[in-house]
């Protein structure tokens, strides 16, 4: 008799995989947002779009295969841990390969040139072979450990992580943010192909501004919460295991009151983006606490008031959120030139101290404002995400957190449930 177990187990992960895309397709999340001017800016970035469903259809047939053959279950902790490490290092070492391969393409001698552009090209080629053998086993890895935390935080519903785990590095795309000049809002979040060349880029946002008198963006993300997330290859661990959790929460809220209303306004954005950074960091700590301790970042020991340590020569927080308090106000005047002029002054004066910020604009302070879950930086005082701080500051548990946060439909829900005085 054939063992069909493979078989059922393609088919239930294809089965949810669709389930998700679909839910995610009409729900909110980090990716989508359909209100406002978009459907004017998609007039414009429509020859320019991230293909989601094509990326979406190959990531979940590559699920399945992964969930058939299920090697990592095979593997003892430590092999498992050492795979991930190898994989890091695997990512390093492509990094400067293919930085050294630019590097060669710009040799003014030719010869040279065309020498090394074959040697560390074919040298290139093998490590991306490797790279794409150790790819699925790592993220399934990954996956497990990440799904074995939100247990522990009993994150569970009838028995099990819902939705899954489940995610795939890929080069993410970019995302055209749009925000009205005279306030700070995100009217439009679209993803970009990833191929995309810097120039065509400042020529969309030229393009968007120009035509509709709007500000634009177009900005790097480190995750996406599609289905299966897309998350950003990188060689730090502590930062993968942080976005794959906070993915996730993007996922899971997808399925409630909070994430539904995304895209309804600015305030249930942030509550939505400041929730997901907040679990995210606690997960991805408790994943590393568990299976890479080494990699654990290290707290600075207390200081005494005689060696206290003199102050940083440019904390980008607070100069941040200065700037953002002095463009709001400017704003709240009607004075949208003069703030845009005092954006530009504050842009050359983060490049001198060393924070290359190619366009500090509105639509700069509408993507990174959302994220809230540090005071400061390009939120300013915004008392939305002081308010998710609370929250998560006054319950017991990060699965209480999310579970509370996750019923909401308003930013005056969060008000009441903190006991801030509830107004617009």
């Amino acid at each position: 008799m054939v063992d069909m177990w493979w078989i059922r187990e393609v088919w239930a992960v294809f089965r949810r995989s669709l389930l998700m895309l679909i839910v995610l397709s009409f729900m909110g999340g980090s990716t989508f947002t359909l209100f406002g001017t978009v459907d004017r800016v998609r007039h414009y970035s429509n020859p320019y779009e991230f293909d989601f469903l094509g990326w979406t259809v190959a990531a979940v047939m590559g699920k399945s295969t992964q969930a058939a053959v299920g090697t990592s279950h095979f593997l003892a902790e430590q092999d498992r841990n050492d795979l991930v490490r190898d994989y890091m290092a695997l990512v390093g070492q492509l990094q400067s390969k293919r930085a050294e391969l630019e590097e060669a393409f710009g040799n003014p001698d030719s010869l040279q040139s065309s020498l090394d552009v074959r040697r560390v090209g074919a040298e290139l080629t093998q490590l991306v072979a490797e790279a794409d053998k150790a790819r699925p086993i790592v993220e399934s890895i990954l996956q497990e450990q990440v799904a074995i935390v939100l247990a522990d935080l009993n994150l569970v519903s009838r028995g099990m992580i819902f939705p899954p785990v489940s995610f795939g590095f890929a080069q993410l795309p970019s995302s055209l943010i749009v925000s009205p000049r005279e306030m700070i809002r995100q009217d439009a979040n679209i993803s970009l192909r990833v191929d995309l060349p810097l120039e065509e880029k400042v020529a969309l946002e030229e393009l968007v501004e120009g035509r509709e008198d709007v500000s634009a963006l177009i900005v790097p993300v480190g995750g996406l919460g599609t289905y299966p997330t897309m998350i950003l290859e990188s060689t730090s661990l502590v930062w993968i295991t942080e976005v794959i959790a906070h993915e996730w929460v993007h996922n899971y809220l997808a399925f409630h009151p909070l994430g539904w209303n995304y895209s309804r306004t600015p305030e249930l954005r942030t509550m939505n983006e400041t929730a997901a950074s907040l679990i995210g960091l606690a997960v991805g700590r408790l994943v590393l606490a568990e299976y890479y301790p080494d990699l654990l970042p290290q707290t600075a020991p207390p200081t005494t008031t005689e060696n206290s340590p003199e102050p940083p020569a440019f904390d980008f927080r607070a100069e941040m959120r200065i700037t953002r308090l002095r463009v709001d106000e400017l704003l709240d005047q009607g004075a949208v030139e003069p703030a845009e002029q005092f954006m530009e002054q504050r842009r050359l004066y983060f490049w001198e101290n060393g924070y290359r910020i190619r366009r500090l604009n509105q639509a700069y302070f509408a993507f990174h404002g959302a994220y809230a879950d540090e005071p400061g930086g390009a939120a300013g005082d915004d008392p939305v995400g002081e308010a998710v701080r609370a929250l998560w500051d006054r319950l017991d548990s990060p699965a209480l957190f999310l579970r509370r946060i996750a019923r909401m439909n308003s930013y005056q829900d969060l008000q009441a449930e903190v006991g801030l005085p509830v107004g617009n």
